[in-house]
């Protein structure tokens, strides 16, 4: 149920628009078209699910796990070229966190980024995202076709949708089984 206050948003917990597909479930808080800054969400993370490293070159996007546990990373690496962005390690040594309740991530536009799940029991973030275009479009497109490709979509798919919400991948998504 959502409760209409004018430019205020009140939801019961069941409220919201639920965008699923594949690896990808959210509940849609406040979609990009309300006067917010972001659009809100609250996310599960399947068992296994990585995101991939990808930078947005608009908009900031902030992570915050509420259970479970979430490998997340948010900087510039030394070097972009391993596959796997759990062994980038940025200037200082640094290198990806395990973000456990209350881990939180600020993530500039132009900066890379990434979230895993590398359990095998789902996940819960809260994310807000100002990339243009409507996070939540996105994530219906990108459910739709990790549905489609029962979890391993086409490569080519997923660049030009990215394209079109001005994302690049830079290693790849995995959306299924626990790693």
């Amino acid at each position: 149920m959502t409760v209409d206050t004018g430019d205020a948003v009140v939801l019961a917990p069941d409220g919201g628009r639920v965008i699923t597909g594949g690896a990808v479930n959210a509940r849609l808080l406040v979609a990009h078209d309300h006067p917010s800054f972001a659009s809100t969400f609250e996310m599960t993370v399947a068992p296994g699910f990585d995101v991939g490293a990808h930078v947005h070159d608009n908009g900031e996007e902030m992570f915050y796990v509420v259970d479970g546990e979430l490998d997340v990373l948010c900087f510039e690496p030394l070097d972009r070229a391993p596959a796997d962005w759990h062994a980038w390690t940025d200037s200082t040594g640094h290198r990806f966190l395990r973000g456990q309740p209350g881990a939180f991530m600020y993530v500039p536009a132009g900066i890379p980024h990434a979230f895993a799940n590398p359990t095998n029991r789902p996940a819960t973030m809260f994310f807000q995202s100002s990339v243009a275009g409507g996070h939540e479009n996105y994530f219906a497109e990108l459910g739709a076709l990790l549905s489609h490709a029962s979890g391993r979509p086409d490569p080519g798919t997923v660049q030009q949708l990215e394209a079109r919400y001005g994302t690049e991948q830079l290693t790849t998504m995995r959306a299924y089984g626990p790693s």
